[in-house]
């Protein structure tokens, strides 16, 4: 009996053992493969959007068909804003004197034949002064040369009278006509007034851009007045490495862009250098770029595209359906159920359309117009699922 008994104690034992051993393996083992399957069921979810036509349609989003279309590569350099020079104007007083007054002030817009300044000038008196006693000798001689004529023709008098008198009369316009032509030159951007004075006037509508002016002050003909600009038009001028100004020529068209005013503007190459900087050792290009409001101002540093070649992109879609999701460049392709979001790879982008190198077929429809509603929807069901 105590055999017997040992032998069904060490079986007893044997058993709970294994119950031990093999118990736990049998209810954890079901629930890994269960947790292993829900991971990518939500991986696949995300990024995906459920809209119906009636959704789409309530926020304004409209669809844009990726195709393919002809687009310039580009020369991208860095430019600068400044005057035109065919258009800006340093005025200087015509003759030297005293400052009246002063009319306008600095970055004042003025229009045409606006008065700018007053001045008083001895040397303005002293020219009118010359220019009437020249045409008093001219009116004398006229009237000597007159009768001698007469005379000698009734062979009263001598012919060399008659020559005598025609020579003083030709010398006193001489005089004349001299006199006129030093006070056509004090005029120009300035206007005689009565007395010693004069007026400088703007000669063209502009801004003023620069003013040396103060009441009191005296003036030279080298002093400077003022400087006007007519700042519906400036210059963009950058610099062109020797290699790339096969690229670079007069007549082609040039996308100028400003980071920190965010926008930009199209013009024209006007003018390709023909000298190295020696410094620099580029050649200078300008680009004349219309500023209708005054908004690209001189001093500004802007980035510059020149338009170089031409070839056709396989894949475009407008630049406004491009929205950046997880840092990335993305578009919003329509599926069947609503919205799929696609990272994309972009290239070069003209007119309004950006180049898809990589993550879109020709022929998809994204969402364009109204992009950036699926971005902050697709935001909110993110924030959502991380809680």
């Amino acid at each position: 009996m105590n055999k017997l008994q040992g032998l069904a104690l060490a079986v007893a034992v044997a058993v709970a053992l294994g119950a031990i051993v093999f118990w736990p393996a049998t209810s954890v083992a079901p629930q890994a493969p269960v947790a292993h399957v829900e991971a990518p069921q939500e991986e696949e979810e995300e990024g995906v959007l459920v809209l119906n036509e009636q959704q789409i349609q309530a926020a304004g989003i409209q669809l844009a068909k990726a195709q393919p279309r002809q687009i310039s590569s580009v020369l991208s350099l860095p430019g600068e804003v400044r005057f035109d020079e065919d258009r800006t104007s340093h005025i200087v007083p015509r003759a030297a004197g005293v400052v009246e007054s002063v009319r306008v002030n600095l970055g004042q817009k003025v229009k045409q034949g606006e008065l700018l300044a007053v001045i008083a000038s001895q040397q303005i008196s002293d020219q009118r002064s010359e220019l009437a006693a020249s045409e008093r000798r001219v009116e004398l001689a006229r009237t000597t040369f007159q009768r001698e004529r007469q005379l000698w023709q009734d062979k009263i008098s001598a012919e060399q009278d008659y020559l005598m008198a025609r020579q003083t009369l030709q010398e006193a316009e001489i005089a004349l006509n001299n006199a006129r032509q030093k006070m056509n030159a004090l005029s120009g951007s300035a206007v005689l007034v009565g007395g010693n004075r004069y007026e400088l006037r703007a000669p063209f509508a502009g801004v003023v851009v620069e003013k040396h002016l103060g009441v009191g002050e005296v003036v030279s003909e080298t002093s400077a007045a003022f400087t006007l600009s007519d700042l519906s038009q400036v210059w963009v001028t950058f610099g062109v490495f020797p290699k790339d100004l096969n690229k670079v020529q007069v007549g082609r068209p040039v996308k100028v862009s400003s980071t920190e005013m965010g926008t930009d503007v199209m013009g024209t190459v006007a003018y390709v250098g023909n000298l190295l900087g020696e410094q620099t050792r580029t050649a200078m290009v300008r680009v004349n770029v219309p500023n209708p409001d005054d908004s690209w101002r001189p001093g500004l540093f802007v980035a510059v595209q020149v338009a170089t070649d031409t070839y056709s992109a396989p894949v475009t879609v407008p630049v406004e359906a491009i929205q950046t999701v997880e840092d990335k460049p993305s578009l919003f392709v329509r599926t069947a159920e609503g919205f799929a979001t696609r990272h994309v790879e972009l290239g070069v982008s003209e007119n309004g359309f950006v180049e898809v190198r990589q993550g879109l077929e020709a022929g998809a429809q994204v969402a364009a117009v109204g992009s950036f509603v699926l971005k902050s929807e697709l935001g909110k069901a993110s924030a959502e699922h991380a809680h």
